[in-house]
């Protein structure tokens, strides 16, 4: 029952407004790793090297905040222990799935640009259709092709007119990279049904932490930042585009759907688009701009295939 002076329907207008807000903000924050990525190459720092340090900060603000969401609430709050299983599968999702997912990834900003990287790897959804229908048979309807046929066109388009920001190495990492992020929502999906979110973050950001510095030693790109430039996107890569990201989407998640969460994110790659075109003067074509809306349209389809 609403309190006195407080309309019918307030309060959940609220929570829906917020719900709004985080997943924008969410959106906005990853939407910034391309341009950050750029910004640790540039200070010399290698692709290995400047995740494992993205994932290692993003490690310690996580847990940093689950301890002090345990003490506010008594000991509350979700409990940080796995049974055997689970922790297996969550050092797998992060020493292979998105350890990988962010290799191929920045790779691709890397060898290309941060705004088209962004929205190559955005193509993510149409993979995780493809397997739900390959593994799980579901019903691929009418809707989902044509989905698929707008952004895989887009993709296309970016492709033909991105001229020199075009890379076809670059381009395949990050489309590889969308299709292992693809299979690393499909297991999480399935280990979320009996792990909570925060706790699974947890234990994914520490083995790809883990999982990128052998990668970085094994092939002789250890790295570390000489500058205060440098220091500064270790860090933003760790506490804005790792931490906050990802535990402000869950939070928006849950107050307004994932449906909703999903058409929201679209935000993303217009966001890295536009920062990689203000701050890195990346070049941006009407022609690549046309392209990312028929992604962006084909992937909100996807999104609202079930609504």
């Amino acid at each position: 029952m609403p309190g006195v002076g407080v309309r019918p329907g307030y309060g959940r207008m609220d929570r829906d407004t917020l719900g709004t807000l985080l997943v924008l903000s969410s959106a906005a924050a990853f939407g910034t790793l391309g341009v950050l990525g750029e910004v640790a190459f540039r200070e010399g720092l290698s692709v290995p090297s400047a995740l494992a340090l993205r994932f290692a900060v993003g490690t310690a603000v996580v847990w940093a905040g689950l301890a002090v969401v345990r003490r506010l609430g008594d000991g509350a709050g979700p409990a940080l222990g796995l049974p055997p299983r689970e922790t297996l599968t969550a050092v797998a999702l992060g020493a292979v799935g998105y350890a990988g997912v962010s290799y191929g990834f920045f790779v691709g900003v890397q060898r290309m640009t941060a705004g088209l990287a962004a929205v190559l790897l955005y193509t993510y959804p149409l993979f995780v259709v493809a397997l739900a229908a390959r593994v799980l048979d579901e019903r691929v309807g009418v809707r989902t092709v044509a989905a698929a046929c707008l952004s895989l066109s887009g993709v296309a388009l970016i492709s033909w007119t991105g001229g020199a920001a075009f890379d076809p190495v670059g381009a395949a990492a990050t489309v590889a990279a969308a299709a292992l992020y693809a299979v690393y929502i499909v297991v999480s999906r399935a280990t979320l049904e009996s792990t909570d979110e925060r706790v699974l973050t947890a234990y994914v950001a520490p083995a790809a932490a883990v999982s990128l510095a052998l990668v970085a030693v094994a092939t002789d790109a250890v790295t570390v930042p000489t500058t205060a430039v440098g220091w500064g996107a270790v860090v933003a890569l760790g506490v804005v585009a790792t931490a906050f990201a990802i535990l402000a989407f869950f939070a928006g998640l849950a107050r307004v759907g994932a449906g909703r969460a999903g058409v929201l994110s679209t935000a993303e790659p217009t966001v890295a688009v536009a920062l990689g075109a203000a701050f890195l003067g990346e070049p941006v074509t009407p022609a690549m701009l046309l392209g990312g809306v028929l992604v962006v349209v084909g992937v909100t389809l996807v999104q609202t295939v079930e609504e």
